[in-house]
């Protein structure tokens, strides 16, 4: 097999802004942005424990690896947004909901 004549991997996060760019809000596609930097926003500690899931407005839904995370991320919730708008130099998200999840 010629692997040569492969196409590269794309992360997800580049073909949902492709693809979705003339179908959503300004805001939206910002929000995407969310997906590249979600460990430079939140560190790595957090980012192996839990990942963005999706988003609605200004609510971006976080999935969890145990029930321990989602109490401990929810006394960081305010710190975790101000690291979360500072990092996509706005201020898009204004709450997180957190869900024990698969990531």
């Amino acid at each position: 097999m010629n692997t040569s004549s492969k196409t590269p991997l794309a992360h997800v996060g580049s073909i949902l802004e492709k693809s979705l760019g003339s179908y959503r809000r300004k805001n939206d596609m910002d929000m995407l942005k969310i997906f590249d930097m979600w460990e430079d926003a939140v560190g790595e500690s957090v980012s192996m424990n839990a990942k963005p899931a999706a988003f609605k407005g200004d609510l971006l839904l976080v999935h969890v690896s145990s029930s321990a995370w989602m109490h401990h991320l929810y006394f960081q919730k305010h710190e975790l947004i101000e690291k979360i708008n500072t990092t996509l130099g706005s201020d898009l998200v204004r709450e997180l909901k957190f869900k024990i999840g698969c990531f």
